[in-house]
């Protein structure tokens, strides 16, 4: 699967110049934006820096397919002969209040400067920021040094919670997520870490990875004050009720007849279900929010995890029911006891399995809440990124709750 590109290049005063001819990159993931960059240097020598995704809400979505960006162009490059910038980019050039800070030309700027800034009062100079991702989520840059690479990112204020954790999480747990060198208003330098993001990891990495987590969570669960206080958010179960009806009632409707009822029926006895879970004795913890393989980087001798801006407070089961997804049932169970007896270790009397089973559905719900925040925090042209999730996850909790009914 590969994209077909479209870059509508701006000025640094935000005036569509026109477009490039499209072109093909391999890589098919739209936040992925290194290949393009790289595809416009070589075919028209001309340095850009990516910005968002452009284009009505109602347009096909990731992966791969076609896709068109908006970029700034370093006012130095002789431009190729460029086509009209059609209505829709010019529409969508115009500030939006959801858009992100690096959305904008001049937004990466402030941000490599703010990180030039930061490094030179520790003693390093940047050689060169290297664009890796951009999209509603972040902006990612590799910033090359004359010691070793360093990462740049910038999160949505929604996630802008992800800094502050990290250095607590450097100070309680070390070595086991991201290092922060600074980071501050959702903008963090980070460590490089070796290897490769572990997609597609085997029960066997899962296991480790889970380990290193409970390592995590266990110190976590007695220490809910500090985290809430650095601003990451709470999803706690008894706090969960009132957001998981606002999107039931707002995407169920979507859903096919028979699913809306078991919707239904599932939300109105979410009370009940939620005073069985507490009654398991799981503490509430530290929740990373997209507990996976991905989310997880090593070279064989080091693992640390990653991205830590879908951090919530929360039951522990969110992550366990996100890692072990996609497992064959035998691994599946495997890894479910093994994370049961460490919790039964840390907290004598409790009952992980049971809240697991009772959690699954609502893993889903919690997840169909999480995509409608996004959706309602970051401009439409942005939108086919998660457009088709709440409904989707509304979808998987009914099919779960029936499941485990029958």
């Amino acid at each position: 699967m590969t994209r077909k590109v479209t870059l509508v290049l701006l000025d640094k005063g935000g005036e569509p110049l026109g477009s490039l001819p499209p072109f093909t990159v391999e890589t098919p993931w739209w936040p992925e934006v290194g290949e393009v960059v790289d595809t416009a240097r070589a075919l028209w020598n001309i340095d850009v820096v990516v910005l968002r995704t452009i284009g009505p809400p109602d347009r096909s979505g990731p992966p791969g397919g076609e896709v068109t960006y908006v970029a700034e162009v370093d006012p130095a490059s002789r431009l190729p002969v460029l086509a009209p910038a059609d209505e829709r980019a010019k529409a969508d050039v115009e500030p939006h209040p959801y858009r992100a800070p690096w959305a904008s030309p001049g937004g990466p700027a402030a941000t490599t400067a703010w990180a030039t800034a930061a490094l030179e009062a520790r003693g390093v100079t940047p050689t060169a920021f290297v664009q890796r991702k951009s999209w509603n989520l972040s902006a990612i840059w590799r910033v090359e040094t004359a010691e070793s690479p360093l990462w740049l990112k910038q999160v949505p204020t929604f996630f802008a919670h992800e800094p502050a954790l990290l250095r607590w999480l450097g100070a309680a747990v070390p070595g086991v997520a991201t290092e922060l060198i600074v980071g501050e208003g959702g903008r963090a330098l980070l460590a490089h870490v070796p290897g490769e993001d572990r997609f597609g990891a085997s029960a066997a990495e899962l296991r480790e990875m889970l380990t290193d987590l409970h390592r995590i969570q266990a110190y976590a669960a007695d220490r809910i004050e500090e985290l809430l206080d650095l601003g990451v958010p709470d999803r706690r179960n008894h706090l969960a009720l009132p957001a998981i009806q606002t999107v039931a009632a707002r995407y169920g409707p979507t859903l096919e007849p028979a699913l809306r009822t078991s919707l239904d029926t599932l939300v109105d006895g979410l009370p009940e279900r939620f005073a069985e879970v507490a009654a398991c004795g799981l503490p509430d913890t530290l929740v990373h929010g997209d507990f996976q393989g991905g989310n997880v980087r090593s070279d064989d001798k080091r693992r640390v995890i990653i991205d830590w801006g879908d951090s919530t407070i929360g039951d522990p089961t969110m992550d366990i029911a996100r890692a072990i997804g996609g497992l064959p049932d035998a691994d599946r169970d495997t890894l479910v006891n093994e994370w049961a007896a460490r919790w039964r270790s840390h907290t004598p009397g409790c009952d992980p399995a049971r809240a697991l089973q009772l959690m699954l559905p609502v893993v889903d719900l919690l997840y169909a809440v999480v995509y409608t925040g996004f959706l309602d925090q970051i401009e439409p042209s942005e939108w086919p990124y998660h457009r088709d999730d709440p409904p989707d996850c509304l979808r998987s909790a009914v099919r779960r709750a029936d499941l485990i009914a029958s």
